[in-house]
């Protein structure tokens, strides 16, 4: 059976852009509880599990950047690879208002099980990706649920979140907010990033420019908007980076 952690896509190309998704997909591999964490389907297939439509909107910026693409291929809720390992987050217990019942009593063995078997080798795999290219340039895809549970709907259509290091950041975001349709997160919906996180971990630590993108998830739902979006991104990351001379 298929059990590999990551996938990556176009690995030669040339571009300085490494595109990232932590949270590609919402697969549950056998060796962890038998392949469910006992997560309804409807759960499974919310923000909760993985990013919505990220991995598409990944894909295609890669393809358009021609930059390679990395992919994780285990739920966030298996073990979330976008926080360091001494993170409480790092296993989930209750997300969004759902109980993960296969993660309530997980022990330290079995988190360190998860680490070794997912977690580190994405890892492993985008440090090389990163230091094969000298003058490589972090772009982390994610997407946001336009309402979590209990609080007010989100407005913005695009976040650009950074931390420490926001050369590249301040210049997409103003690039962005010249588009009067969008409504524009700076470091919304969440704040920068946290210590040991893929940001932290792969770039700041390395002093790489690096910007992560989130688009708000009921955009992104089909494959069609999906493509719309990364062609929409794409010449603004790039005439970003140009004017950030980085």
């Amino acid at each position: 059976m298929n059990d590999e952690p990551y996938h990556i896509i176009g690995s030669d190309r040339p571009g300085r852009w490494i595109v990232t998704c932590d949270h590609a997909t919402n697969r549950v591999p056998e060796m962890v509880n038998g392949g469910d964490l006992g997560v309804s389907t409807a759960d499974m297939n919310r923000h909760i599990a993985y990013d919505v439509g990220a991995a598409g909107v990944a894909c295609e910026l890669g393809r358009l950047l021609n930059s390679p693409v990395i992919l994780s291929d285990f739920s966030r809720l298996v073990i979330d690879p976008n926080r360091g390992e001494d993170d409480p987050t790092l296993l989930m217990k209750i997300y969004d208002g759902t109980i993960i019942p296969a993660n309530r009593h997980a022990d330290a063995a079995e988190v360190e099980r998860r680490l070794a078997a997912y977690y580190r080798p994405y890892h492993a795999a985008l440090s090389e990706l990163c230091d094969g290219r000298p003058n490589a340039v972090l772009l982390p895809i994610h997407s946001f649920t336009n309402q979590l549970h209990g609080h007010d709907p989100r407005p913005w259509q695009v976040g650009v979140l950074y931390a420490g290091d926001d050369r590249l950041a301040r210049t997409l975001i103003s690039r962005l907010q010249q588009e009067t349709d969008l409504c524009v997160g700076d470091n919304q919906p969440y704040a920068g990033h946290l210590p040991g996180d893929s940001v932290d971990k792969h770039a700041l630590t390395h002093g790489r420019p690096n910007v992560l993108v989130e688009v708000r998830n009921d955009l992104i739902r089909l494959k069609d908007d999906q493509r719309a979006w990364a062609a929409r991104l794409a010449p603004m990351l790039e005439e970003a980076l140009e004017q950030a001379q980085l």
